[in-house]
């Protein structure tokens, strides 16, 4: 099929005003207003200034959008089109969206944090979308690095990818009856370590898994990831949580000297790769064997700060040997891969399930096809937002000061996000707010039809010259009345008054000090 080439089509827009482009939306708004959506939004986000107004419409038309397919600002404009106006009141214009995310701080993004937390619990209440909750629950965390483009983006840089962008840390929760659903997720500078702010969001992950099971289960939570977040925060997290881990580890000296002890008979062959099942013997024949050896994590902490547990270990031939040059070896090498578990499962059983985090890469290609296609914004802490990061954590409620309260009313609390013009710092720009969010209506310009015109002067000062301030005004007053029965003393006024007061007596002294020299 080709373009037209009598009638050459420049654009292509949705503008009929009876028709909707995206009427799947309906039952979404619809679910989201029964979970409470727009007040969980109103109630936990505090965002200072005009631009943080409704921000519960603003965060539904934010949902809504994204929903929709849109992964920019611009293309929240979608909301607009057609019939759009007839199905949701206010649609927002992607420039306020744009001017109401550029106020999120991380504090604010934690307290969106709240608000989906309690979102996903009322979702949990309406609908199947996290099914067996109550029985086993794999909880996988790992990053991915979103690729961005422009030495402009904040907070990009070069990972252990080596692709410039920006760095996603994940939480998903899978049932035996459910898809893997994000719980936990926070974007980070592209430069960082994997396992930075790992604690936090292990720790938020579990606490909603808590709140969302019944108080009667009994079933263990099961914490897997990568050797990237083998470390002593992300485990002891889990553990205070009531979760078990199983994590890959790197083969360091204490690792390879573990395996080194297991002996040859307790290895064990797995359904792996090429692996043919004998009905015989019913055992697999197979080149993978798995083998567990009692195993203590971070030995080499205080006793307190020890983890005992299982190391679990999967070897298969090594076919790349890196030596012996068509010479035929004399012993079979290996190729191990271990992973520290506090599970009660037995050896196969363990293998197989951790094998299972691999699921959580299709998360990642789903996220980078869908909403985080790409991160348009500049600014890092918008970029947050429209990632959608999600944990548990609520923003503590300010110390109300009322001696150290800012403009907006709320008090200078470390935890109570400020506004950026409240506080000092070179990142105040001098000069007009950029970019300002368009209102439909401005709160003391309606009775305005026209715009006041102002004089423009035509006069050019001379630089080299220094001119001499005006006089200053005389008020005259009535006859019979006091000095400030006359007129309306003000701020402006008394400023004035002091400013020439001051001038007058300097110009006195110049000419008392030009008569009487020396």
């Amino acid at each position: 099929m080709q373009l037209s080439h009598s009638r050459p089509v420049a654009s292509a827009i949705f503008d009929d005003p009876n028709l909707v482009s995206c009427a799947g939306l309906v039952p979404i708004v619809s679910l989201a207003q029964q979970c409470g959506l727009a007040a969980l939004a109103e109630k936990h986000l505090s965002l200072p200034t005009d631009r943080g107004a409704n921000a519960g419409a603003k965060v539904s038309a934010l949902v809504a959008g994204m929903v929709a397919g849109a992964d920019s600002i611009a293309d929240m404009a979608l909301l607009r089109h057609g019939a759009m106006r007839s199905l949701f009141d206010r649609p927002y214009a992607p420039s306020t969206l744009g001017s109401f995310l550029r106020e999120f701080s991380f504090g604010h993004v934690r307290q969106l944090d709240a608000v989906a937390d309690r979102l996903v619990t009322g979702l949990h209440g309406r609908t199947p979308v996290l099914a067996g909750i109550n029985g086993p629950v794999l909880v996988d965390l790992d990053d991915t690095v979103i690729e961005v483009h422009g030495y402009a983006k904040q907070g990009s840089g070069y990972g252990y990818s080596g692709v410039r962008g920006l760095n996603a840390l994940i939480a998903t929760v899978t049932t035996e009856h459910a898809a893997p659903v994000i719980l936990g997720q926070r974007l980070r500078k592209g430069a960082c370590g994997s396992a930075r702010g790992a604690a936090r969001i292990v720790a938020d992950t579990l606490a909603t898994v808590r709140r969302l099971r019944s108080t009667e289960t009994t079933q263990a939570v099961l914490l897997r990831a990568d050797s990237a977040f083998y470390g002593h925060p992300s485990v002891a997290a889990a553990i205070r949580g009531g979760a078990q881990v199983s994590i890959t580890v790197r083969l360091d000296s204490t690792v390879k000297t573990a395996i080194a002890a297991i002996g040859e008979q307790d290895w064990t062959p797995i359904e792996y790769t090429d692996a043919v099942y004998d009905e015989t013997t019913r055992q697999w024949i197979s080149r993978a064997e798995v083998a567990e050896i009692a195993f203590t994590a971070f030995s080499s902490r205080k006793a307190t700060e020890q983890i005992p547990g299982r190391l679990v270990v999967r070897r298969i031939p090594d076919l790349n040997p890196s030596s012996n040059h068509g010479q035929g070896a004399l012993f079979g090498t290996w190729r191990f891969h271990a992973f520290f578990t506090t599970s009660d499962l037995d050896t196969v059983s363990a293998d197989k399930t951790h094998r299972g985090h691999a699921i959580i890469e299709q998360v990642h290609a789903d996220l980078k096809d869908s909403a985080l296609a790409h991160l348009p914004s500049g600014t890092f802490q918008r970029q947050r937002r429209l990632a959608g990061s999600r944990s548990d954590g609520v923003q503590p409620h300010p110390r109300r000061s009322h001696h150290h309260r800012t403009r907006t009313g709320q008090s200078p609390h470390r935890h109570h996000p400020r506004h950026p013009d409240h506080s000092p710092g070179t990142h105040r720009i001098l000069g007009p707010a950029t970019d300002p969010a368009p209102t439909p209506e401005l709160a003391m310009g309606i009775g305005l039809e026209h715009p006041v015109q102002q004089p423009i002067s035509t006069q050019h000062a001379d630089p080299r010259l220094t001119r001499t301030p005006p006089a200053a005004p005389r008020h005259e007053r009535p006859t019979g009345t006091t000095r400030h029965q006359g007129r309306a003393i003000t701020h402006a006024h008394t400023t004035t008054h002091l400013y020439f007061k001051a001038h007058n007596q300097i110009q006195l002294h110049t000419r008392s000090a030009s008569v009487h020299p020396g």
